[in-house]
């Protein structure tokens, strides 16, 4: 399911490559070449060599300063059946299927399985407070997961808890400056920050990809779970991440056969039984 979501991101770098090569075949060179030297440094060398694109390409001139400045606007509850209706349960139905569970199969993926009422019970009571400031859906969000929880956020699986927490300080520390950093995105050339992202996913896609089509007894499920994965399929707004769980959990149970139940002889006394032995 991972590979198949995150296939879209990670050939952004390469699509952009083609679109627009003098932006991105610096940054591109350069994860090329710290993935060589000083891999964990590569994805951070990437960025700042986008970072010098835009500064050459004159990108910061065409912030938008007042669209940069940070805004706290609070929204007060109120009682819309209305809006519970046609926005606030289909998000749910969307958060749920979308992240909270990919989540959970992403985490269970790299061998972490925290349970599910826990997390749901701080991601809801989360979002209700959040939702007083316009937050939306606090979750489990399966892109960041993967980031916190694979192979590239650290050797040992016991310390990348590590990643997770440095990736929440650095959600508090950005938060005042999400207009700015979304002001510097649409501000730098056209393809350059799906680029960098792509690049960060790489070692995270190989290694779903991997486990998911390393087992010959399940490849084919683990295949069609990819393929609904990347083809982008939704019914009723719910997006490709929870049918690829569902087709992958169909085509495992079709092609599985089950295990034949252990043969049970006759118990001593009815007909047909061997007679016990004397003693």
């Amino acid at each position: 399911m991972l590979a198949g979501v995150l296939l879209h991101l990670v050939i952004a770098p390469f699509t952009a490559l083609a679109a627009d090569p003098a932006a991105i075949a610096g940054p591109l060179l350069v994860w090329l070449a710290l993935s060589r030297l000083a891999p964990r440094w590569a994805v951070p060398g990437a960025l700042g060599a986008a970072i010098a694109v835009m500064v050459l390409r004159g990108s910061f001139a065409h912030l938008d300063a007042a669209a940069a400045a940070p805004r706290v606007i609070p929204v007060l509850p109120a009682w819309d059946p209305g809006a519970l209706l046609a926005i606030a349960i289909p998000l749910f139905i969307v958060t749920m299927t979308s992240q909270n569970v990919p989540g959970i199969a992403v985490l269970a993926s790299f061998g972490y399985r925290p349970g599910t009422r826990g997390p749901l019970l701080y991601t809801g009571a989360a979002s209700a407070a959040g939702a007083l400031g316009g937050g939306h859906a606090i979750n489990l969000a399966a892109i960041s997961a993967a980031l916190a929880a694979g192979p590239e956020a650290g050797p040992d699986p016991s310390r990348r808890w590590i990643a997770g927490v440095s990736c929440g300080l650095t959600y508090l520390a950005f938060g005042p400056l999400a207009g700015l950093v979304t002001a510097l995105a649409h501000a730098a050339p056209h393809g350059l920050i799906e680029a960098i992202a792509g690049l960060a996913l790489v070692a995270t896609f190989a290694a779903s990809a991997t486990a998911a089509l390393e087992a010959p007894r399940t490849r084919i499920a683990g295949a069609i779970t990819l393929i609904v994965g990347a083809s982008g399929f939704a019914i009723a707004g719910i997006g490709a991440a929870f049918w690829s769980l569902l087709a992958g959990l169909l085509i495992h149970l079709v092609l599985t056969p089950r295990a034949a139940p252990p043969a049970v002889g006759p118990t001593p006394g009815t007909p047909g039984a061997t007679p016990a032995p004397s003693p």
